[in-house]
């Protein structure tokens, strides 16, 4: 029960953003993306950050550095993940999210090489990091602002380079079963539960967030050491992908991070109670359509951000 209290917080910053994550992942994207026209007036101050963000196609040409929360803030001097690598492949090469501070390009390097030689599993797939300098996005998180958050798919890499056009059109197999009470066991294996161990057991992971589904299915599988589990935590999407977060790196005083995880598994029948209510897998839409909120408005982002914005691009 400890855990759900501490997880309440949470929730509520998650919720509506992560509801609408949950289809935008599965998005198809573009082998020829457009680019976006030039803002009438970049310096209006009601307008949202994401357009000046979304705007940036390469990092600052500034010293790695991390500004913010995950939710709220930007870095500077972010670090490309390769789209191809021995172990890995990045997807969706068309929204360019494929950015992040450098000691989340080498997790990912590592927990690829890990997962093939442990697991067998072919290499992973990526999908959303960060953009070039972080920061608000058009679609699909509210966090993965400050390149310490990774998407990886539940889909094992194929053993082949996948084509730009598969990358944008392929979709990850969906982990869930129909009535989103468990696993789908057709589909899922006892190698999903070896990867996400994986990433969960390396020191620098800070939270891994999955559906309940598949947090139930952890709990109910992991053998001996569990103390892994702590880490991970159920969030509403996350049926095709695991989330990533990273702490804060070494000397980052710019960065903001959450609290340290309890040692509490988490996997009390108390502490996945709220997941599996019928109001929370099946919700009534309300009676009126919610307004919209304004979005994050650079006034917003942490001071820094501006001359994140600002400075030139970064040489590639």
């Amino acid at each position: 029960m400890k855990l759900c209290l501490i997880l309440i917080p949470l929730l509520l910053a998650f919720a509506a953003d992560v509801s609408a994550t949950a289809a935008l992942a599965q998005d198809k994207g573009s082998v020829d993306p457009k680019p976006l026209p030039p803002l009438a007036n970049p310096n209006d101050a009601k307008l949202g950050a994401k357009e000046l963000f979304g705007r940036k196609v390469l990092p600052a040409a500034m010293p790695t550095r991390v500004v913010g929360f995950y939710a709220k803030g930007c870095i500077a001097g972010a670090q490309a993940l390769p789209i191809n690598g021995e172990t890995w492949q990045v997807m969706r090469l068309s929204r360019n999210r494929n950015w992040a501070h450098p000691d989340m390009v080498a997790l990912l390097e590592r927990l690829s090489t890990k997962v093939h030689k442990d697991a067998g599993w072919p290499g992973i797939l990526v999908g959303d990091m960060s953009q070039p300098r972080g920061g608000p996005m058009f679609t699909g998180h509210a966090s993965h602002q400050v390149g310490l958050d990774a998407d990886i798919w539940l889909t094992p890499m194929p053993n082949r380079q996948l084509s730009r056009n598969e990358r944008e059109e392929m979709s990850a197999v969906m982990m869930v079963r129909p009535d989103r009470l468990d696993i789908d066991p057709s589909v899922w294996t006892p190698n999903h539960l070896t990867v996400i161990r994986a990433a969960a057991l390396e020191p620098s992971v800070q939270r891994i967030f999955v559906n309940a589904a598949i947090k139930k299915a952890l709990c109910r599988e992991a053998k001996g050491d569990r103390n892994w589990l702590s880490k991970i935590r159920p969030m509403y999407g996350h049926d095709y992908h695991f989330h990533v977060r990273i702490k804060c790196p070494s000397g980052g005083t710019e960065c903001e991070s959450q609290p340290e995880p309890t040692y509490d598994e988490g996997c009390s029948t108390a502490d996945l109670a709220y997941w599996f209510q019928d109001s929370v897998i099946h919700p009534k839409p309300p009676p009126e359509p919610p307004k919209p909120k304004p979005p994050m408005t650079l006034a917003q982002l942490p001071a820094a951000c501006r001359q994140v914005l600002a400075a030139p691009d970064a040489k590639q």
